[in-house]
């Protein structure tokens, strides 16, 4: 993907001042996030530099791979996604990097999804018609009818995600989804029930406990309750509500009541980290269950009950495959429609969240289902390949409708 000469020239218009870019751009690798890795600074320096000297269009996976990298001109990109992986860990360090409220009002630096140029703005975001609640002086985040941030959950953990979020901004629904009215896409017919509704959408996060936090980070990376493919896939779907200008709450799973979940639609991100996603999958066809400590996706049809679970390449050491069920029903418990994305790990979750956000693999997963499948409830299976701990394409291998 690269940006037309025209397109180049408005960007370097409207773009911060080269020295400013540069500035931020030292800052961002002097930050462990990037110091303790030799493929992540090198990208994001080459990047940035190539599109500082006018020359973004030549931005293409295979220049990079041996201008930035060292490969041979002729090597495969399939057999060797270096750029690809790197690229894919750098988007996701920077949204880390300025998920920490430290770095709020520093120059952004952001690496598109789908594109190796590099976009840089001022951390002061433009104000839109739309607005999440609850308002005011309350937190970001917070259930309705509560006036603090819920237990659990620090100012510096909203402002956090607020963040996070406003750098992920549309990470699945970027401009060029913003087009005249035409026939529905599948994608658009997906969310319809979120999008077209007049009530506040509830976006339900699963939580990480303390002790898992604090065992898996550093000092270089503070400890934090949530999971950052989870922030990834809450700004994934929160897309389609800002194009629909829809108004959203986002709360923590383990900080909402039952009445609460019944006064909109439903947004379910996480599985075993979120006791709302496995209420409202338990007599759904294909759902979670545990066993015996092995998390694992069923399908209650199957009489043998086929079973999904995430496989290791050495026990418990390095994942290499893990599943994620994509849901989309209406629950007769809380009386409202629900999205459910959701993986057996956190891996999961995040390629479950490219079926919702990509219209190609959104295509994929509906291609082989009746043109009404809008007007039923819909689950769907979906794979995912890790490599070095990043989810690959996801791949639909069941998918139900009733």
């Amino acid at each position: 993907m690269s940006l037309s000469p025209q397109s180049e020239k408005e960007s370097a218009e409207s773009a911060p001042n080269a020295v400013l870019v540069r500035e931020q751009l030292r800052r961002i690798l002097a930050h462990p996030l990037f110091t303790n890795s030799k493929r992540y600074p090198v990208l994001l320096a080459y990047t940035v530099e190539r599109t500082l000297d006018g020359n973004a269009g030549e931005l293409k996976e295979r220049t990079i791979g041996v201008e930035a990298f060292g490969r041979e001109p002729s090597y495969d990109v399939n057999l060797d996604p270096v750029v690809r992986i790197t690229a894919a860990e750098v988007r996701k360090r920077l949204i880390q990097y300025y998920y920490n409220p430290d770095h709020a009002g520093e120059l952004i630096i952001e690496l598109p999804v789908g594109s190796y140029v590099p976009s840089f703005r001022e951390s002061a975001a433009p104000q839109t018609t739309f607005s999440p609640e609850p308002l005011g002086s309350e937190p970001f985040y917070a259930p309705a009818g509560d006036s603090s941030a819920p237990s659990g959950f620090s100012a510096r953990h909203w402002t956090a995600i607020a963040i996070a979020l406003l750098v992920g901004g549309l990470i699945g629904f970027g401009a060029g989804r913003g087009k005249l009215p035409g026939p529905r896409s599948n994608l658009q017919r997906f969310w319809e029930p979120i999008t077209t509704t007049s009530s506040t959408v509830t976006y339900c996060v699963g939580q990480r406990s303390v002790a898992d936090s604090l065992r898996e980070n550093n000092e270089a990376n503070p400890p934090s309750v949530l999971n950052l493919s989870d922030v990834i896939t809450l700004a994934r779907s929160i897309g389609p509500l800002v194009l629909g200008k829809s108004k959203f709450r986002v709360v923590s799973a383990l900080d909402i009541g039952f009445a609460q979940l019944r006064e909109g639609p439903i947004v379910l991100i996480g599985a075993y980290n979120n006791p709302w996603t496995l209420r409202i999958t338990d007599d759904l066809p294909i759902g979670f269950e545990n066993e015996n400590e092995v998390h694992k996706i069923v399908d209650r049809k199957d009489p043998q009950k086929k079973i999904w679970t995430s496989h290791w390449r050495v026990p418990k050491t390095e994942l290499a495959q893990d599943y994620a069920i994509v849901a989309r029903i209406h629950d007769n418990v809380t009386g409202q429609p629900v999205i459910v994305l959701a993986g057996v790990l956190a891996e999961g979750t995040e390629a479950a969240s490219e079926v919702a956000s990509n219209p190609e693999f959104m295509n994929a997963m509906l291609e082989k289902l009746p043109n009404d499948w809008d007007q039923k409830n819909l689950e769907a299976v979906i794979e995912t390949n890790v490599i070095e701990g990043h989810p690959g394409p996801p791949t639909v291998v069941a998918v139900e409708t009733w």
